[in-house]
């Protein structure tokens, strides 16, 4: 029986069944190189990242570690940073564990930078199914032969919560989504392409690296978040669950659009018109 839960207090997903898999996301490493032609200054964080993750390997004791996308950060070019880095990086994982590489949206030419190891897989960029999951980045659809999955685990679009109380105080919190599909909306883009249907639940992973901000969910309707599963409405948005990184559940994003800046925001609103799309199930 699989068994899905995230790692106490990080951006981290444990996913047992044959095996033990520890599932991070977007780690963009050499973020520091574009932040300092923005006028940000900050060195490279590379040991603190890895001796992050090797805490929670300690913890976990994982037989694979599982990066679902955006490994690096620069697009559409590598910089010098993540020529040096990605390699090392890959490396210092697959001396723990077999490391399994979904590529992101950042992530183009990152097969140049893969160094020759065994213990490192790279996958297509629609994603992979591992050891009874369906992985994914997000910035696709998925690939049609892993839709039959009861579990789908995606990242892409950093998910947060924000949360504004009556005097106008903010804060915001990383946050994990879980949400179902709508499957005549899947099924849409498959057009003649046969598959199964396991009803599947799509967990979205919050971003490792907290220099990249996130996309505030309860202030977001499909057409402002990333990836073709939101633009299309195939996830249920608003009753999808929202859990904090300590495991607090805080309700569905329907009701957590009451404490958003945004509460009076109505689909239509703004210079974009929001269209909604139903599906007959």
């Amino acid at each position: 029986m699989i068994e899905i839960s995230p790692l106490l207090d990080s951006p981290a997903l444990v996913v047992k069944n044959e095996d033990v898999s520890l599932v991070i996301a977007d780690i963009h490493l050499g973020i520091e190189h574009d932040l300092y032609y923005s006028g940000f200054n900050i060195p490279s964080q590379i040991a603190g990242r890895i001796e992050r993750i090797k805490a929670y390997i300690a913890e976990v004791d994982p037989g694979r570690i599982i990066l679902l996308g955006d490994i690096k950060h620069n697009v559409p070019r590598t910089s010098y940073q993540e020529a040096d880095e990605v390699p090392l990086f890959l490396n210092e994982l697959a001396k723990c564990a077999i490391v399994e590489v979904i590529p992101g949206n950042h992530d183009g030419g990152i097969e140049r930078l893969i160094p020759k190891n065994p213990d490192i897989n790279l996958h297509d960029v629609r994603g992979a199914a591992i050891d009874g999951v369906a992985y994914f980045h997000g910035h696709t659809w998925p690939d049609v032969s892993i839709l039959d999955h009861k579990h789908w685990v995606m990242s892409h679009n950093h998910p947060t919560i924000k949360l504004t109380d009556t005097v106008g105080h903010t804060i915001t919190r990383q946050a994990w989504i879980r949400a179902k599909l709508n499957k005549k909306a899947v099924a849409a883009n498959y057009k003649d392409e046969e598959f199964k249907w396991a009803n599947p639940e799509v967990i979205i992973v919050p971003s490792f690296n907290e220099l990249c901000g996130g996309i505030a969910f309860n202030e977001s309707w499909h057409d402002d978040l990333l990836g073709p599963l939101f633009t299309s409405s195939a996830i249920k948005l608003e009753e999808a669950q929202v859990y904090l990184l300590d495991s607090t559940y805080m309700g569905t994003i329907d009701s957590l659009r009451k404490y958003s800046r945004e509460k009076f925001k109505t689909p239509g609103n703004g210079k974009k018109k929001y269209r909604r799309k139903h599906y007959k199930l």
